[in-house]
């Protein structure tokens, strides 16, 4: 039937996969244990015939992937439509049934037919992970390992790739989608998915064990600051605090490791600033989601294959200064861009806002001097401080507890200098009270009593926060 999809060579040659194994390692302990529950023998010969028809299962799957991409031209089905191609695959599956004598039940043949539509316009075994919104991040060790993380807790799934070379497959069609490839002369990829979902892979010889993926998966319900302080992410005196600290421009810093919810943050607090405002934005990875309506987004570029082409971020920012911008916002200063961005906040544009990777604020000046000197800028590091000092106003640390929770473990203020070295002061901080018996963790946001340097500066802005949001809180 619609026999234009169809190559003209349409014999494929049955590819088995490989059966699963499993054994049960005998315990050699001399701790006495409680006896294990006695199985009775139909279960046991019903768990067994589970187990070999979901090997079967898998034989099927793996034939039919093979004949589905022996048998359709992939080339052809771009124009094609969603109805004529599920169509097409339901026909080329169930002539594949037929000729191995396999029969499946109702529920059976439509995973089946899902998993081969995935397989022809969507990402393969990943489809279903990307779909679910539960999932954070899908993270693959090779074709047999795909890790999930839900709830700030990693989990292995029952994802499996037919082989390496189906990995590779799928790999190559998000690379090639957005002008970009990844093989052995260039083995590792930054790229964006079609939901905005950032991703990454490495491929042998420098993955050692099968290719490397990670994905980032794209929120697309955009977070607010009420929100956050629902999730437990900071209190509601945080969040009048930071409130007045971007409405009034001060420049912020979100500082935090990877997966502490650094992104998250920044989106959140750009939702304070005014609609009216003129708001340019960088980044490697486009993920901001910014909710104003003059928003300017650039996403750096790397080289081409003759090693040409590349637009860094420092480019993007030093040409975003010529574009008469309000505010600028850098997803993350990693590298010699550092310099551009303190200066861009020395020079009229108050209120820019940027993440970096450290884990406290006192570490997340160092880093800011350490990138300076890696930018081959050679200047006294006095110098080098008073110009941190003079840009930065407040450095937000985000951290990812142990119990796989994201906190805003402290807000930070640098007021100044004191001969050498930058001054600062702790305004909030999230303090650890216990554990609970299922590992959450107990704690609490507390005020550390010091009155904000910015206080008069809120107050000429029109936000005069009370003197009972900086008072500390004593432990429940």
């Amino acid at each position: 039937m619609f026999s234009r999809y169809k190559k003209s060579d349409s014999d494929a040659a049955p590819a088995s996969a490989p059966a699963a194994q499993s054994a049960a390692p005998k315990s050699a302990s001399t701790i006495r244990k409680p006896e294990p529950r006695k199985v009775a023998p139909a279960e046991v010969v019903a768990q067994d015939k589970e187990l070999k028809r979901r090997q079967k299962l898998e034989e099927v799957r793996s034939e039919l992937h093979h004949r589905l991409l022996d048998n359709l031209n992939l080339s052809a089905l771009e124009s094609a439509q969603e109805s004529d191609l599920k169509a097409e695959i339901i026909s080329i599956c169930a002539e594949g049934l037929e000729e191995m004598s396999i029969v499946l039940n109702k529920e059976e043949r439509q995973t089946l037919h899902a998993e081969l539509y995935d397989e022809v316009t969507g990402l393969g075994p990943l489809e279903p992970l990307l779909k679910d919104e539960s999932v954070n991040d899908i993270l693959v060790n090779g074709p047999n390992r795909v890790f999930i993380e839900v709830d700030g807790k990693l989990s292995l799934t029952n994802t499996r790739f037919k082989d390496e070379r189906h990995l590779l497959r799928i790999i190559d069609k998000i690379v090639s989608a957005v002008g970009r490839r990844v093989d052995e002369s260039n083995p590792y990829v930054d790229a964006r998915l079609k939901d905005g979902s950032r991703f990454n892979a490495m491929v042998p010889p420098i993955a050692v064990d099968g290719s490397l993926v990670s994905i980032r998966k794209f929120k697309k319900e955009k977070l607010g600051i009420d929100d956050l302080v629902r999730f437990g992410a900071f209190s509601e005196e945080m969040a009048a605090y930071l409130q007045a600290a971007v409405a009034c421009r001060l420049n912020v810093i979100v500082s935090g490791g990877t997966g502490s919810g650094k992104t998250t943050t920044l989106n959140a607090l750009s939702s304070f600033i005014d609609n009216s405002e003129r708001i340019l934005t960088i980044e490697d990875t486009a993920e901001l989601q910014l909710q104003q309506v003059h928003v300017g987004r650039m996403e750096s570029r790397p080289a081409n294959v003759e090693g040409k082409g590349a637009v860094s971020q420092r480019d993007c920012l030093r040409n975003a200064l010529r574009m008469r911008p309000d505010r600028i916002i850098v997803g993350e200063t990693r590298g010699e861009e550092v310099i551009d961005m303190l200066q861009a906040m020395n020079t009229g544009h108050d209120g820019s806002m940027t993440t970096i990777h450290a884990n406290s604020a006192r570490d997340g000046v160092s880093r800011l001097e350490n990138m300076i000197a890696m930018a081959g800028i050679e200047m006294p590091i006095k110098a080098v401080r008073a110009q941190i000092s003079s840009a930065v106003n407040l450095i937000v640390q985000a951290s990812r507890l142990q119990d796989g929770s994201r906190r805003m473990v402290s807000i930070t203020e640098i007021t100044g200098m004191e001969g050498d070295v930058i001054s600062m002061q702790e305004v909030f901080r999230y303090q650890r009270l216990g554990l609970q018996p299922d590992g959450k963790i107990i704690g609490q946001f507390t005020p550390l009593g010091v009155r904000s340097h910015y206080s008069e500066r809120f107050k000429q802005w029109g936000y005069d926060l009370p003197a009972s949001i900086y008072e500390p809180v004593a432990a429940e």
